[in-house]
């Protein structure tokens, strides 16, 4: 008996558009909902980034594998017209558009929820809907700075003369991370207690839910700094240890040869420990420095110390235990296949994983206004000639 998918039966309208509403709305799709993205006629400007490979971006791919395409021009009556068709026939709507902009097609929250109301409809901005800043545009790194993501990155490392460079959008992640559950939580609402809902997620809030530990301390100060774990470096690249009870330090100390530490007043107690952290990773570091990576973590795993080497993406690619264990899929647009991670939970009794296709611009159009939004044959190609929707 195939598994069912934990989603099924549930249609989004996704009218999102870069990162963060394109990787929360993947995953509704990876969960089995059905997604028909809304684009412009040129289509979602990240279908253009690299990489590219005859035309189309597996970088797009990645965040849109799953879905149906679209393309609509929401500045004419009729494709608003078709937008709200659309919606009156699904459970869940998704943008992340400017705030301000849905409301301007009237296709925003308070414009939709009389008329539909079990509706969920998320919105993902930067700074939040009423925010003074609004209006601002907030990519990722932009909310680096302003959230103290980076200031805190550089408070870590004082050899830093100033904020690190972003090249990995944490923002966007974990804002898409936090709607996608936010999503689940309203459907589960309305499925119990009845009603849709409007449900704001903005990438600076999920930024500032990144920094437990910095958030507290900026209200109580503690007197004695936290450990740092430190990147120590082997003959080859680099090694993380990280001791973080007196079990892991009793063991990390007899497996680098120096069980003299377990009595050593500076490292015996967690509390010394930290006082002295700096100099008990040095003195690991002279270790590691006389190994390979490889050798070093495999020392301190059989000794029960959390360690790993440091490794790259390709290395992950070709890690044989992660393409067995289903870290990734295989998925195909009509330049051809690649890999692209599965979501990163599993389900003993439901069908999750990143569904197989990528959708080229408005590819599913027909499909999509004659089953879903009732048009005939004729209807289509006129929208189609009058450039309402992509041909």
């Amino acid at each position: 008996m195939p598994q069912l998918k934990p989603l099924d039966g549930i249609r989004v309208v996704d009218f999102t558009s870069m990162m963060a509403g394109p990787f929360a709305t993947r995953l509704l799709a990876d969960c089995g909902a059905e997604l028909i993205k809304v684009e412009a006629l040129t289509g979602d400007y990240m279908r253009y980034r690299s990489p590219v490979r005859d035309g189309r971006s597996s970088y797009y791919g990645q965040m849109n594998v799953g879905k149906k395409s679209i393309a609509i021009d929401l500045k004419t009556p009729k494709g608003r017209e078709i937008a709200r068709k659309l919606i009156a026939k699904s459970d869940v709507v998704v943008e992340n558009y400017r705030p301000g902009v849905m409301q301007e097609l009237g296709l925003d929250y308070a414009s939709l929820k009389d008329e539909f109301p079990n509706l969920i409809y998320c919105s993902i901005s930067g700074f939040g809907q009423t925010s003074s800043r609004a209006r601002d545009p907030a990519y990722a790194p932009i909310i680096h700075a302003a959230s103290g993501l980076d200031m805190t990155h550089m408070r870590w490392n004082a050899h830093l003369d100033r904020p690190p460079i972003t090249g990995v959008f944490t923002a966007d992640a974990v804002a898409a991370i936090y709607a996608f559950g936010a999503i689940q939580t309203a459907l589960l609402h309305r499925e119990r207690h009845g009603g849709g809902q409007h449900v704001d997620v903005n990438l600076l809030d999920s930024s500032l839910n990144l920094l437990v530990y910095e958030f507290q301390d900026a209200q109580f100060p503690t007197v004695t700094e936290r450990p740092l774990y430190t990147p120590l470096k082997a003959k080859d690249g680099f090694v993380m240890v990280a001791p973080v009870n007196q079990k892991n330090f009793e063991n990390l100390a007899d497996a680098v040869g120096h069980p003299e530490w377990k009595s050593d007043k500076r490292f015996s107690h967690n509390s010394q420990r930290e006082k002295h952290w700096s100099q008990l990773m040095a003195g690991v570091e002279e270790w590691t420095q006389q190994r390979s990576a490889i050798e070093c973590e495999e020392i301190l795993m059989r000794a029960h110390v959390p360690s790993s080497r440091f490794k790259s993406v390709p290395d992950l690619l070709a890690d044989p235990e992660l393409r067995t264990n289903g870290a990734f899929a295989e998925v195909a647009d009509a330049s051809g296949k690649y890999l692209v991670p599965n979501p990163p939970f599993r389900f003993s009794n439901a069908d999750v994983h990143a569904r197989e296709w990528v959708s080229d611009v408005s590819e599913n159009r027909a499909q999509i206004l004659r089953d879903i939004v009732g048009l005939n044959d004729a209807e289509i190609q006129e929208l189609e000639r009058s450039r309402v929707v992509g041909s």
